[in-house]
């Protein structure tokens, strides 16, 4: 790593597991090498403790260069800086959040916004409602939408066949969906649905859930009561396992409240994977034309386009192959380069 690098990324984000803002940041980091200089806690902090390491001691580390922070917080007192805001779940979707960190993002995000040299977001729909709701210059804020890797692609058969056996899926018919459990992910209504839909689909049609931690994690974050029949829970499923768990499925599913971007979707489409969504916030921007969207609100909506993709070939066949298309259209090099582009303007500015 050069010692003389002009600009200083705050790191602190990947001690923490993996979600789509890790992945970013990696996916950045990887591809800058060594023009910049990558700082974070030499041990993970989390809560309070990791938020006054960033405010208190990474402005030391930074003085004098351009601080890039690419997850939604950075110091206050550092002006020479470029923030990537990812998305306002916590302002628009607060019931998703405890009170004390409402209150802390509330207070640092527009205050952060319209202090820095530049804000990154990910999607229009996120760059809207920040300059809405922080009330910045709209010159000051950029979009760059995410990528998505190139191993995600589709599988071989025997590995999905390998897969679904140690994940006992109970067939190799089924419909997934990803995600974290939480309240904006929207599963109650998919499970609403698939209650609607299943009688009617045959019978080696399952609906797997892939995220948390299994049955007991799912009942006490988003209030289910009981399963649907013939739903299976994986519980958390390892990053590199992804591409082949997407490749297996019949289609993907992922009817969410509110979101960024939407990377599972994108990552779906790049394995061949039809894909129905929802038709608000970021997702018809990731989406566009190559996915069947529903408004997820609507039970009987997310329960009709399931069914179609069931039973209509055509339409999977159709979906894939837009899907297919226009995942190239998202590429982390392309991220990185344009993310780069912002940096060397906030250098110079």
């Amino acid at each position: 790593m050069e010692k003389d690098s002009r600009v200083v990324v705050n790191t602190r984000v990947l001690t923490a597991p993996l979600t789509g803002v890790q992945r970013y940041t990696s996916e950045l980091l990887g591809r800058f090498g060594d023009k910049v200089q990558a700082v974070a806690p030499k041990k993970g902090l989390f809560g309070i403790q990791g938020h006054l390491w960033e405010q208190l001691m990474l402005p030391y580390y930074s003085k004098g260069k351009l601080l890039f922070s690419p997850a939604n917080t950075g110091p206050l007192s550092v002006a020479k800086q470029v923030v990537t805001i990812h998305d306002l779940s916590v302002i628009d979707r607060p019931e998703g959040f405890n009170p004390s960190f409402r209150a802390f993002y509330r207070f640092l995000l527009p205050r952060l916004a319209r202090r820095v040299r530049a804000v990154i977001t990910v999607s229009a729909f996120t760059r809207e409602r920040l300059i809405e709701w922080a009330k910045i210059l709209p010159s000051r804020v950029y979009v760059i939408p995410n990528g998505v890797d190139q191993r995600f692609s589709p599988q071989q058969i025997d590995s999905i066949e390998k897969l679904r056996n140690a994940l006992r899926i109970p067939s190799p018919y089924y419909i997934l969906s990803l995600g974290s459990i939480e309240p904006r992910k929207n599963l109650p209504r998919l499970f609403a649905a698939w209650e609607r839909i299943q009688r009617e689909l045959p019978d080696e049609v399952w609906l797997v859930v892939a995220g948390g931690k299994g049955k007991s994690s799912v009942f006490k974050d988003v209030g289910i009561q009981r399963l649907p029949p013939r739903v299976h829970l994986t519980g958390r499923v390892a990053d590199e396992l992804l591409p082949t768990l997407y490749s297996g499925a019949l289609a993907f599913v992922y009817p969410s409240l509110y979101e960024g971007f939407g990377l599972p979707p994108l990552e779906a489409m790049a394995c061949g994977t039809p894909v129905l969504t929802s038709n608000v916030t970021s997702l018809p921007e990731v989406v566009g034309d190559a996915g069947l969207l529903v408004d997820p609100y609507n039970v009987e909506a997310i329960a009709h386009g399931i069914r179609r993709l069931v039973e209509d070939s055509a339409l999977r066949e159709e979906l894939k192959r837009k899907g297919l298309e226009r995942a190239k259209q998202f590429t982390w090099e392309r991220t990185a380069e344009l993310t780069w582009a912002v940096l060397e303007e906030a250098m110079e500015s």
